[in-house]
């Protein structure tokens, strides 16, 4: 499962970011000049024309007007976690499969990022876009012998989620999204109900939308 992976061609530095790999997001090749009023050494901003290429390209769906840097190798059970200064707004999750990242976003900024695991092939994580149907801070699976699934936000009826894991190299899940616990605790404390999840394995794939 572990695999260093780079999407071709996307010139974008948001997908300089998102295309890296689980093991490693490279440093993104531009910084953009704006100014949102407060700045931060941690995090890159990009420009209006980045933002349109990307557009462009079907990089991104929506404007994205920052993103972390992640300045070493991310492994099993490591995240980053980073919303000082960023505004209230809208918030929306990215899954990206292929790289085994997820990227939480405020307000266009991206504000949290860690390696997840997904679903075996047997019972694998669906592409598409999803709202979250519910929260529920202390669950534990039906199905699956009581399994504890943490700060649940709930994509499917048929219980496809995001929730706390143990997240080990070599594991897997029923087809839900699992992130670090402590990952989990911050994302479910910022999520809510209606907030989109995107789900995506490689650019140009079939979504399906729930």
């Amino acid at each position: 499962m572990v695999v260093a992976l780079a999407l071709a061609g996307l010139a974008t530095a948001a997908a300089a970011a998102w295309s890296s790999g689980i093991i490693e997001r490279p440093p993104v090749q531009a910084q953009a000049k704006e100014s949102y009023g407060w700045s931060d050494k941690n995090r890159t901003y990009l420009s209006d024309a980045q933002i349109l290429q990307a557009r462009a390209q079907g990089v991104l769906d929506r404007d994205v007007r920052s993103i972390l840097n992640v300045p070493k190798q991310m492994r099993y059970g490591d995240f980053v976690w980073n919303d000082r200064n960023v505004p209230q707004g809208p918030v929306w999750i990215r899954v990206d499969l292929k790289s085994q990242l997820i990227s939480v976003f405020r307000a266009g900024h991206e504000i949290g990022t860690a390696v997840i695991l997904y679903g075996a092939e047997d019972k694998e994580t669906p592409n598409g876009t999803f709202p979250i149907l519910a929260k529920i801070r202390d669950h534990k699976s039906i199905t699956y012998d009581n399994a504890p699934m943490p700060y649940t936000l709930r994509l499917t009826g048929d219980g496809v989620s995001i929730h706390g894991s143990d997240v080990q190299w070599g594991r897997a899940t029923h087809g839900c999204i699992g992130v670090p616990i402590e990952f989990a605790q911050k994302l479910f404390d910022q999520a809510s109900k209606g907030d989109q999840v995107v789900i995506i394995h490689e650019w140009g794939s079939k979504q399906r939308n729930s």
